[in-house]
This record gives C-alpha cells, structure tokens and sequence, in this order.
C-alpha cells in the first residue's frame, strides 16, 4: 500500500457533490444536509438506479477477475460501501491490486476503508478528478503494472463530465494508456430509455449545482469505440449478466458495458 503525501482535507458543505449524493440514495451516512436536499427532490427510480449500479460493478469485477485480471483502475470511486471493488475481485484473486481514485475530500477521510488490502495483494488511493487523467495514471504506475492487463473502471462518472469537457476524449485517452488484453468497465445515465426521468433528475441535480450530462445509447456507446464488448454487450445494468442467471432483470436508466482493448 502506498499513498502520496495529501494537503490538508477542505470539504465544501455549502454545496452538494456527486459522491455525496451517491452516498445518500445508497443509504449512506457519509453525507450533509445540502447532499441530502438534491437526494430527497430526486424521484424514487434514482435510489433504484444506485442500487442497480453498485450491483453492475460487482457482477462485472467478479467477472473480469473470473478472467484472470488482476490489476484495476477504479476512478469516481465514491464513499466506500462493502463490498468496495477491491473486496469482490480479492476474494477471487487475492493477489489483486487496486488503484482508487476520486475529486472528493470526503473519500480521503474513508480512504482506509479502502484500503485494507489482503496481504497478498495492493490497494492505492489517490485524490484526483478524472479531467486530470495524466495525474491519475502517473501515480497509478507506481502500483500497477502498465505492461500487463488492466481494468479501468468508471462507474456512473463520465455524466458528471459534459461534452463541452470532452468526456469521450477522456476516456480515449485513458484507454491509450492501458496494454492490449485490458478491459474498460463503464456505466452511464441514460437520456433515452426513461426521458421523463432522466429531464427530472438532470433539473434537480442542476438546483443543487451539479451539471449532468446523461447520453443516448450511441452516445454512450462512443466511449467504447475502437474496443471489443463482452457479451451481452451495451446493455442495461441489470441486463449485463454473462452468467445469464437474470431471466426478468427489472427496468434499469443506466447503460452498462465491458469490453476488451484489443490490438
């Protein structure tokens, strides 16, 4: 475990941050009353898409260390609830490392729960904000190796990173940076499967002063260009199940997808 001298923590209470948000529809404590305004005018369906979403990330991180991936990149990490990612893929392959990154002072705090590795493998956390990926990947070199596979994970990140902000530039540039045999494992808000929802939700993040950018399914399906999807492909978060043990899976706004960078 390694960790980079960090400056005093600031955490802005006066306005909401996604993390917090997050933390608040998943039932968290870690949160203040200003996270927790944006979350009550929020319609019921966003406490489902953040149950639906956690659960995406565990099945995916289990399947990729059911692969034989061993080292994940995991940014927009949020407040740490258990099973962080590091517990599901260690449990499988306890020599794992894992690098953590995230843009709020409030996951430092936590940031031990993050990082009670197994001794056989390496947890890492640093904060930093995804629109500075070269910082990111700088201090992920000194935990994982660059050489060999590795999964990048963003999960329910990039619609916080409008396009004005190249979201999808972003993410191409992450994945440069990653040998062949990695992995990307993305999900996104949709802005086409439930619209009514998505306008609701987009608006009242908005009042809290967080800017969301929710995409199409083509949209979404940019960030995976040039890579190889796993089957089921892009789907829904809870439709993404390669074991296929879901045979009603229930309505899910988010897309979902993990696929392979190939030569």
């Amino acid at each position: 475990m390694t960790t980079d001298p960090q400056p005093p923590l600031s955490i802005d209470t006066s306005k909401a941050h996604p993390a917090r948000v997050y933390d608040w529809l998943l039932g968290g404590k870690d949160n203040y009353p200003v996270d927790e305004a944006v979350g009550e005018k929020l319609p019921p369906e966003a406490k489902d898409a953040a149950r639906q979403n956690r659960q995406f990330m565990h099945r995916a991180a289990a399947w990729l260390a059911g692969q034989g991936i061993d080292q994940f990149l995991d940014i927009g990490t949020g407040i740490p609830t258990e099973p962080n990612l590091h517990q599901v893929v260690q449990e499988i392959v306890p020599t794992a490392k894992v690098v953590y990154a995230d843009n709020d002072p409030i996951v430092l705090r936590h940031a031990e729960a993050l990082l009670v590795s197994r001794v056989e493998g390496a947890t890492d956390y640093i904060e930093a904000d995804v629109r500075r990926p070269e910082l990111i990947v700088e201090h992920a070199r000194h935990v994982l190796d660059f050489e060999r596979p590795i999964a990048l994970s963003l999960i329910a990140l990039m619609h916080f990173v409008p396009d004005e902000q190249d979201a999808h530039g972003l993410v191409r540039n992450l994945v440069a940076t990653l040998p062949v045999g990695s992995y990307l494992v993305l999900s996104h808000a949709a802005s086409d499967l439930y619209p009514e929802l998505a306008a609701q939700v987009t608006a009242e993040y908005a009042k809290g002063g967080i800017k969301l950018g929710f995409r199409t399914r083509p949209e979404v399906a940019r960030f995976f260009d040039g890579l190889d999807l796993v089957p089921p492909g892009l789907v829904t978060a809870t439709e993404w199940d390669p074991s296929g043990s879901t045979s009603e899976p229930e309505g899910s706004g988010i897309y979902a997808g993990v696929a392979q960078v190939v030569a």
